[in-house]
């Protein structure tokens, strides 16, 4: 049965220094006479195994067209094929219909059949990697100025992570059972924390009881208007999650994170350096204007030196090219995780981010694909994925400056998407820039007054900040209010004595 003609493609190659790319015909043969044998062994494999796959083309032809038939409800057999076969030329070279017979006598088991499924595709990727080569040899020669080598190293990651992902037999249907098992494990985990937090924690106390963490698979969206800060709180969260970081070793000597998360951070709009400027502001408190200024003093600069120090193994990556695209933004993610682990994504800004394509014409609808790709990226890596949004200019307009869903700039998507979105307002930035002015014809006692509630207020709203959780679809909606020290960009808890009625002027 293995012997074919000169010019088959499964013919000993003749000449020296001729390498064949790599495959196994009788595995194929084993498995396609597996199949006819019993159907049942089709379904051991067509989860991971296509019709491409195989190094033969005829052999190709006889998988697909056995999985159109069983799919049909049909038996897949040498004499159900023959009517698709009888005039095949490519098997009339092998053999014509009599070789259809032949693959299902020559068959001892069906038992081995996912393993030679798992052989014939381990070889397609080995022939595949050989073509990637192949092209990326020939796409370096070539002189086309218009795709730069980054480009070119980018597509060719891409194309690697999508070969590795192809086949794979994870997924499908699982039973009840087994997802309950993962769910109690999950609840398990979270009471063994200190924290009771079922997913990865902000280091804000208030937040993290209204979120229980943030959660693997959910896309986060963390929106406001300039100057209200959006970065200073994701680069707050991306820290602590990254400073909480444990991780244990299993039974098996596997690593595995048991609290906080390794962080990757895409900071589009700020470059790494003055990103790592804000973590050390932050944690050693000092004003960040003197940072950048040089204006320190000794004592200041050796608390900067120690919290580098401190700070230096932590498990933050940061990665600040412009303009990414969202499959790029996969594709590096992907590529963290495989080299160091990933717990978290941080993206600021969303609207920085660029689509699939390279034309901008309707913006609403790359929005909308850079919002699906996210969450879908979320849920494939199974992560949470925090994105920052800004808001349209409506908030300005009102007299009640607090962010609204409506607010979310450029597409529903966003709000659609999201599984949680927060809004960052600091009401002291626009108190500050209100100060009443006296009205015509009022006295000076009403002014006084109400200046004075304005002075009352200022001081009530000092130095804080409030977190609108106005979506979550795991869980309750509502306000945190927390510390916020501009000078250090920083987020913080606020004392548990520290309270405030709504205004009423």
């Amino acid at each position: 049965m293995n012997s074919f003609p000169p010019d088959h493609p499964a013919a000993p190659a003749e000449g020296i220094g001729f390498r064949v790319p790599p495959h196994n015909y009788e595995a194929e043969q084993a498995l396609l006479g597996a199949i006819l044998l019993s159907n049942r062994a089709y379904e051991r494999v067509s989860e991971f195994l296509k019709p491409e796959h195989f190094a033969d083309p005829v052999h190709g032809r006889i998988f697909a067209t056995c999985g159109k038939l069983i799919e049909r409800g049909q038996m897949a057999n040498p004499v159900t094929l023959k009517t698709y076969f009888e005039n095949d030329g490519g098997l009339a070279e092998i053999g014509g219909t009599n070789y259809l017979a032949q693959l299902a006598n020559a068959v001892v088991s069906v038992i081995n059949a996912e393993d030679y499924g798992k052989l014939i595709f381990d070889l397609h990727l080995r022939r595949s990697l050989i073509g990637m080569g192949e092209d990326m040899v020939n796409d370096a020669f070539s002189a086309d100025l218009d795709t730069p080598a980054m480009d070119q190293i980018g597509k060719a990651e891409a194309k690697l992570y999508d070969l590795a992902t192809t086949g794979q037999t994870e997924g499908g249907f699982e039973d009840f059972k087994t997802v309950l098992v993962g769910a109690i494990a999950n609840a398990e985990a979270a009471h063994k924390r200190q924290g009771k937090l079922s997913g990865v924690p902000t280091g804000l106390i208030d937040m993290d009881g209204k979120l229980g963490g943030l959660h693997d698979s959910d896309l986060i969206i963390l929106a406001g208007r300039p100057s209200m800060g959006k970065t200073a709180l994701a680069t707050n969260i991306a820290f602590n999650a990254a400073y909480a970081y444990k991780e244990e070793v299993d039974a098996l000597g596997r690593k595995k994170g048991v609290d906080g998360a390794i962080t990757a951070f895409f900071s589009l709009e700020m470059s790494s350096e003055q990103l790592a400027a804000r973590i050390l502001a932050e944690q050693a408190e000092i004003n960040s204007h003197k940072i950048r200024q040089g204006e320190m003093s000794n004592e200041e600069f050796e608390r900067l030196v120690v919290a580098a120090q401190n700070l230096h193994r932590l498990p933050l990556f940061i990665d600040d090219t412009p303009a990414l695209s969202i499959s790029a933004v996969r594709t590096r993610a992907r590529r963290l995780q495989r080299q160091h682990g990933l717990g978290l994504i941080v993206i600021d800004y969303l609207q920085l981010l660029r689509g699939s394509s390279s034309s901008s014409e309707n913006r609403v609808q790359e929005v909308s694909e850079i919002t699906r790709g996210l969450k879908a990226l979320a849920k494939e890596l199974s992560v949470p994925v925090i994105a920052l949004s800004q808001l349209s200019r409506a908030v300005e307009q009102r007299e009640d400056k607090r962010p609204q869903l409506a607010d979310l700039r450029e597409s529903g998507s966003i709000e659609q998407d999201a599984d949680v979105v927060m809004f960052v307002f600091r009401e002291q930035y626009y108190l500050e820039r209100a100060e009443p002015g006296q009205r015509p014809e009022e006295s000076q006692e009403k002014f006084n007054e109400r200046h004075a509630k304005w002075m009352q207020r200022c001081e009530e709203v000092y130095n804080t900040a409030e977190v609108i959780i106005a979506k979550q679809r795991h869980g309750p909606v509502g306000t945190v209010r927390l510390a916020f020290h501009g000078e250090f960009t920083k987020f913080g808890n606020l004392a548990a004595s520290d309270h405030y009625e709504e205004p009423g002027f």
